[in-house]
């Protein structure tokens, strides 16, 4: 019994399936693309990964119209790969990572990229320019078994059929293998735990009445169209 009623569990659709994938902490690492680490302004040399969160409640399936957010006049589109973890576990082996992956996907890490900057100057949280509603628009997940492969495939975005970032997730700092693993090292990853793993070179703004198109080759594709500012 609860003092009020709980709010519905965040969950993201399953490809070919009428159930979902219930959503328990939603993990994102940072720069793990060196392109993109440079054009953030950062070093692209391969130190440690670091990690920062999203609320479960900020994933939304795909197609979706999400609204301009409020407080920033700068929002920008990171394309990811997403992995979904099934299994749960801590100091997880490199070479034991898929065991615990129940699927993967793409998503679009959106970022009020004005109050990032802001928050970095200060020395502040990251929270309110990752974290807040609707920011982690993601299509249907894919079991692990109808995967080609989360190492090697391309990886894409356009703005209004403008392709504007495309590399391959084979160009990741830190591999999935590798990133889970530390992951799991600093908390227990349990399933429900999604990650986004970061995103290439090419970030930008959008506008409401903008269309974003992206995709993971041999995963799935993904449209998000910006509405009017909430």
């Amino acid at each position: 019994m609860y003092v009020f009623d709980a709010p519905p569990q965040a969950s993201l659709a399953v490809l070919g399936s009428d159930a979902r994938l219930p959503i328990r902490r939603i993990f994102c690492v940072g720069r793990n693309y060196a392109a993109h680490a440079v054009e953030m302004g950062k070093d692209p040399e391969r130190d440690p990964p670091f990690f920062f969160t999203k609320p479960a409640d900020a994933a939304l399936d795909t197609p979706c119209t999400i609204p301009y957010p409020p407080l920033t006049d700068d929002l920008h589109y990171e394309i990811e790969l997403i992995i979904a973890i099934g299994k749960g576990g801590s100091n997880i082996a490199e070479s034991d990572v898929f065991d615990h992956i129940w699927g993967a996907s793409v998503g679009v890490d959106m970022t009020r990229r004005d109050l990032q900057w802001a928050a970095k100057e200060n020395g502040h949280p990251w929270d309110m320019a990752k974290g807040f509603d609707y920011s982690a628009p993601i299509a249907p997940i894919v079991p692990m078994a109808d995967v080609p492969s989360v190492e090697d495939a391309r990886i894409w975005l356009a703005v209004n059929r403008e392709i504007k970032q495309d590399a391959n997730i084979s160009q990741l700092t830190w591999s999935v293998r590798e990133h889970i693993a530390t992951l799991s090292r600093a908390v227990t990853l349990a399933p429900g735990d999604i990650i986004m793993t970061g995103t290439p070179a090419g970030v930008g703004a959008v506008n409401t009445g903008d269309v974003i198109t992206g995709g993971v080759d041999g995963i799935g594709e993904l449209e998000v169209t910006i509405g009017a500012k909430a």
